[in-house]
Parts: structure tokens; sequence; C-alpha cells
């Protein structure tokens, strides 16, 4: 009897380790897709129109890390928009199939208020999703809460956007976090950086990132 159970114990032990490794390979966002190879002219920097690219932006051991103050000029004399330092990704603009952005991102804290990755482009907006830091808090755009106590660590991100079926899913260290409808299809891209809110922003915004993939389907 007591070899009975112990064979048994052993038995869910086994079936428990195998489900919790099949559950981590599942987990892993990228599967199915293809990689999409990138070269540093594929990443754009957009910084205040009137600063040179260093004052903004530093590229060392692998790490882009940008910054800017809320008093910042645009990136483009001709734009009312709010101040920004951003990697945009070059040369895989899409408006249909399946595609995703995958990178690792620190925002140091105190940082609050600005978007640290976006897909740009929509139909009848100018994104198609925004995740937000505040307080340490990543949001969709300044609504629903996608996780939380992000300060000064290293995270990763995986954006889908699944243009045909209008959706588009935020993992955050290989976990759904958030899915939501898109805003229709258009000319889209995905970037990360900072990028001020219209309000409730700190003076200084920064955030870093490494790693950065495409894929696509």
């Amino acid at each position: 009897m007591k070899v009975l159970n112990r064979n048994m114990l052993m038995l869910v032990l086994v079936l428990s380790l195998i489900c919790n490794i099949s559950h981590l390979y599942a987990a892993d966002p990228t599967d199915g897709f293809t990689n999409i190879p990138l070269t540093e002219a594929n990443f754009k920097i957009q910084r205040p129109y009137n600063l040179p690219v260093e004052a903004r932006y530093s590229f060392e051991n692998g790490v882009r890390r940008m910054w800017v103050y809320a008093n910042d000029k645009s990136h483009s004399p001709n734009s009312q928009t709010q101040p920004r330092t951003e990697v945009r990704i070059m040369g895989h603009d899409y408006s249909s199939g399946v595609w995703q952005f995958e990178g690792y991102g620190f925002v140091p804290n105190g940082t609050t208020g600005p978007s640290v990755v976006q897909i740009h482009g929509a139909t009848h907006e100018s994104s198609t999703i925004i995740l937000r830091i505040y307080d340490g808090e990543l949001r969709y755009y300044s609504g629903d809460l996608i996780a939380s106590n992000m300060y000064d660590k290293w995270f990763k991100v995986n954006l889908i956007h699944d243009v045909d079926q209008g959706k588009v899913t935020v993992f955050i260290d290989n976990q759904q976090k958030f899915q939501t409808k898109d805003r229709g299809p258009g000319d889209l891209y995905f970037k990360c950086g900072v990028y001020a809110a219209p309000k409730n922003i700190s003076y200084y915004m920064e955030s870093r990132w490494r790693d950065i993939k495409l894929y696509k389907k």
C-alpha cells in the first residue's frame, strides 16, 4: 500500500512538472512567428528638433537610452505634439497580417506620464495602442492597468497586432496581460522610448530599451 501511494505521488509530481514545462513553452509569444532581421538603418531616432541626437539619446553596450524634458520642443518645427525621444522602426510599416514587437524596457523611478511603447497609425486615430507609465504602473493609454511595480527593472514587452482579426495582445515577461480591439487598419509601425502625454507628466522622463526585435506570421 505504501509503495502504491509512493508511486501515485511520483506520478502526480511528474505530470505536474510536464504541465508546468508545457505551460512555459506555450507562453512564448513568438511561437509560430518568423524573425525579421533589423540593422541600425531600421532605427530612426526622433527627438526635439532643435537638439542634436546625442543630447537626448545614447546607444551603449546594446542599450538605447532615451530621455526628454517636459519643456522640450517637439520633434518637428511644424508639429504641435508633445516632446519625445523615440525609436521609430523603419522599413517595416504594415497594413495587414500579424506582426509582433519584442523588446526589453527599463523605466527609472520618477518617470511618469510618457508613452514607452506604441503601435503608430490606425484608421481614425494616430495610434493603435499606447503603453504609458504612471507612477510605476503600465497602462493602456491612461486607462486599463496592464502591470504594476515597473520601475527600476528590466521587463520584456511583446505586442502582437493581428490586423485582419482587429486585435492587439500585450505580453509582459511572457505572460499575457491585456488584449483589446485595434482602431482599424492604416499605415502602421512600432515605436518605443519616451513620448510625453498631454498631462500628468514628470518634468524628466526616461526609458531604456535593448534586444528589440520584430516578428511576422
